[in-house]
């Protein structure tokens, strides 16, 4: 396990490799000069970028290969040009692509990001008394958002009828529906959970899709900024709270691994994270006995729960199940659940993840106020 020093270390040395790729690095003088002095730079993509499990190619001519987390290849086409060989026609998008269905709160927040949310979203898969987003809320009461049913039960004649040119889901095995339509099906998730890593460049997988390239090199710089706040304040820390991201279901512990986003801020932050160790899956499931031996000492427990589906407060939480009274953070600790919105947040990550540095350590963030967690009381009111 790393020591606190060199995971200061790794995020320093992450934070300008970042930084490296938002800016780009030009040693030529003159190449400079002129850059200063061009009123308008076209984006320049690194010609190969790998993200956690996805990458980008950008070929000749406007072209572009993906791969999605499913580990397939698709090609994007600019409009007006004729396909490469070499790909099936399911694996065939023509870019920018102008309609979009899709199941998960983070892909969607992304679109939000790379400002085509209002132009290109046609389906979603919650109910419009489930969402936050302005844009999908407003879509959806204007008719030009869908619902298609729930993830599990699709309307798959409701998806054929919004006609939606990509779909963006992590249900493998809706493909073979959707290519029967003639929709290409884009699988957005991973078998191992997405490390602070992909996280942040996951705008990046998604912006070649709708030619917005600028947009998420912005959004990403942004992101790296608030990573670099966070070390230089995590360099002034004394002491490393320990940290549990998890619940215990009816039937099921589940908790976020060592390789999880999370996990890793966790430890960055110069936080000690309790299941540093676990390898895996986001929610990915482990012994009662496991995740008790993690509570013993934590300092600090963020529950998946939120206070509308239990977590109003500790003595709440601990009767969702007799064996959460017997980790410490419910009586000699912290316990925080996320807002009912944050999860649709994720344009808004810079901001999670200083919030996230700032529970883990408020003595470093002064007067800091919480937008997307909540403090759990010891009781009910």
């Amino acid at each position: 396990m790393l020591n606190f020093k060199n995971k200061i270390l790794i995020l320093s040395t992450f934070i300008f490799t970042a930084l490296l790729f938002c800016t780009g690095c030009n040693s030529s003088s003159e190449a400079s000069i002129q850059e200063k002095n061009a009123e308008k730079a076209a984006p320049t993509p690194a010609s190969f970028l790998a993200l956690g499990e996805f990458s980008v190619e950008y070929l000749e001519d406007g072209y572009v290969k993906v791969r999605d987390g499913a580990k397939r290849e698709f090609l994007l086409v600019p409009r007006g040009k004729p396909p490469l060989e070499g790909f099936p026609k399911s694996r065939i998008v023509e870019t920018p692509v102008r309609s979009v269905a899709a199941y998960g709160y983070f892909d969607i927040s992304i679109l939000k990001v790379l400002g085509v949310i209002e132009d290109v979203l046609v389906g979603v898969t919650a109910p419009k008394d489930e969402w936050v987003i302005p844009e999908v809320v407003q879509g959806m009461e204007s008719g030009k958002i869908a619902f298609l049913g729930s993830y599990n039960s699709i309307d798959f004649e409701v998806l054929k009828k919004t006609g939606p040119e990509m779909a963006m889901t992590w249900d493998h095995s809706v493909i073979p529906i959707l290519e029967d339509l003639g929709i290409p099906c884009l699988i957005t998730s991973t078998p191992v959970a997405m490390c602070l890593n992909a996280k942040m460049k996951f705008v990046n997988f998604l912006a070649p899709f709708f030619g917005k390239e600028t947009e998420a090199s912005e959004y990403f710089g942004q992101v790296a900024g608030v990573l670099q706040e966070i070390a230089e304040k995590a360099a002034q820390a004394e002491e490393h709270p320990k940290v549990m991201w998890g619940d215990i279901y009816e039937k099921r512990v589940l908790v976020e691994p060592g390789n999880a986003w999370v996990g890793e801020l966790v430890g960055l932050a110069m936080g000690d994270y309790v299941f540093d160790d676990v390898f895996g899956a986001s929610c990915i499931e482990i012994s009662m006995e496991r995740f008790l031996t993690g509570g013993e000492d934590a300092e600090i427990l963020f529950t998946y729960r939120t206070p509308l589906t239990g977590a109003t407060s500790k003595e709440a939480l601990a009767k969702t199940n007799p064996s959460m009274s017997a980790i410490q953070p419910l009586h000699a600790g912290k316990v925080f659940a996320p807002l009912p919105h944050y999860s649709q947040s994720g344009h808004k990550l810079d901001e999670i993840l200083l919030e996230i540095a700032a529970i883990v350590h408020p003595d470093l963030y002064p007067n800091y106020e919480r937008k997307y967690f909540t403090e759990l009381p010891e009781k009910d009111a």
